[in-house]
C-alpha cells in the first residue's frame, strides 16, 4: 500500500511524506524498505501507549509539516485511485480550510457522510450515521487537504477525531468542502475487503503482468508471481492468486482467490481458496483453507487438516487439529 501512494504522490508533484505511526510500525515499515519513489520520508511517532486518533498525529507532526503551505492527509487503510493534484487545485480554487475527497457508495453507514451545496461546500458532516438517517451516499473517501490553520483546531497531546470534531465544526464555519471522485476506492479495514482490492488491482494489470508458461503445471489468468517462486507439477495456480518472493508451492497443489507473502511454504495436495497466508507460514500436505481464512506470519498447519471459512491462526501458532467451526487460534 505504502509503494501504491508513494508512486502516485510523487507522480502527482509530491515531494516529501511524512509517515504518522506508532514506533512498532516505524520499525515494520523501515524493516521492508518500501521503494520511496523520489520522495523524502519522514516519521512522526506517536507516544507510547497513546493513541491520537485521526487528527492527533496530524498535530504532532506540526512541526515536519510547517505552516507555508497546505497539505495532504491519507488514511493508510484506503485504496483510492484519484487525482491528488486535482484534490490539491480544488481546495486551492475554493479558498478553503480543508477539502475532503468524497465518493458515492450503496451503504454509508460504515463511514463519515458529507452533505454538500451546489458550489462544493460542506453543509454538514455527520460520521457513521444509521442508514436512514443518512443525508447522503457521498462519503469521506479517507484523502483530505489541509490548511496550515488546521492546526488551531486540534488539540495537542490527545486522541482526536477529525471526523467526529473537526469536520463538523469546520462545516459549521463554512471552511470545509468537497471533491468528488468516481475513480476506484476501496476500504481494506478487512480482511474480506484486502482480498477484494488484490483482485480488483489484479484485473485492472491483467494485459501487464508476465505471464508464466509451463507444462509441469497449470496457470488461471490473472495470477502474480514475485521473484524466486516455485511451483510443483501439477499444481493450478489461479485465478486470482498472488505469490510473494520466494513462495514454495508443492505438487498437485490448488491455489485461488488467494493472497501468499514471502517465503511461504505450501505442501504436496493442498487446497487454497479465498485465504490470506503470511510471511513464512507452512502449510502441510493435503490441507484444506477455504474462503476467510487467515494463516499469520510463520504459523505451521499440519498434515491433512481443515480449516474452517473464516478461521484466522495466531502468528506462529502450530495447527494439529480441525478447525470445523470459524473461530482465532491462539
Amino acid at each position: 500500500m505504502l509503494e501504491w501512494i508513494f508512486e502516485k504522490l510523487a507522480k502527482d508533484g509530491c515531494e516529501e511524506a511524512v509517515l504518522g505511526v506508532n514506533a512498532l510500525t516505524q520499525f515494520y515499515i523501515k524493516q521492508q524498505r518500501p521503494r520511496r519513489h523520489g520522495l523524502k520520508v519522514r516519521f512522526s511517532l506517536d507516544p507510547p501507549r497513546i493513541p491520537l486518533g485521526t487528527a492527533g498525529p496530524v498535530k504532532k507532526a506540526e512541526k515536519l509539516l510547517g505552516h507555508d503551505e497546505s497539505f495532504i492527509v491519507l488514511n493508510g487503510d484506503i485504496f483510492a485511485d484519484l487525482s491528488y493534484r486535482g484534490l490539491y487545485e480544488a481546495h486551492v480554487k475554493a479558498n478553503a480550510l480543508a477539502t475532503i475527497a468524497l465518493c458515492r457508495v450503496e451503504d454509508p453507514s460504515r463511514y463519515g457522510v458529507a452533505e454538500m451545496a451546489k458550489n462544493n461546500r460542506i453543509v454538514r458532516f455527520i460520521e457513521k450515521p444509521p442508514k436512514e438517517k443518512a443525508p447522503s451516499n457521498l462519503i469521506n473517501a479517507g484523502v483530505y487537504i489541509l490548511s496550515p490553520k488546521i492546526f488551531d483546531y486540534i488539540p495537542s497531546g490527545r486522541h482526536v477525531s477529525i471526523e467526529r470534531e473537526v469536520f463538523p465544526k469546520l462545516a459549521g464555519e463554512g471552511r470545509l468542502y468537497g471533491y468528488f471522485t468516481e475513480g476506484l476506492w476501496i476500504d481494506i479495514g478487512k480482511p474480506e475487503e484486502y482480498l477484494q482490492t488484490n483482485m480488483l488491482i489484479l484485473d485492472s494489470l491483467v494485459n501487464s503482468l508476465k505471464h508464466v508458461a509451463s507444462k509441469d503445471f497449470e496457470l488461471k489468468n490473472p495470477v502474480a508471481f514475485d521473484k524466486g517462486v516455485s511451483i510443483g507439477e501439477k499444481s493450478a495456480i489461479g485465478p486470482y492468486a498472488i505469490l510473494g518472493e520466494n513462495v514454495a508451492i508443492g505438487k498437485n497443489v490448488k491455489i485461488s482467490n488467494s493472497v501468499v507473502f514471502p517465503h511461504a511454504i505450501i505442501e504436496d495436495f493442498a487446497v487454497v481458496d479465498g485465504t490470506i497466508i503470511g510471511e513464512g507460514a507452512r502449510i502441510g500436505k493435503k490441507v484444506t483453507l477455504t474462503r476467510g481464512c487467515i494463516v499469520g506470519d510463520h504459523a505451521k498447519i499440519k498434515d491433512n487438516i481443515h480449516l474452517s471459512d473464516a478461521s484466522s491462526v495466531c502468528p506462529a501458532k502450530e495447527v494439529a487439529e480441525n478447525i470445523i467451526k470459524a473461530k482465532v487460534y491462539c
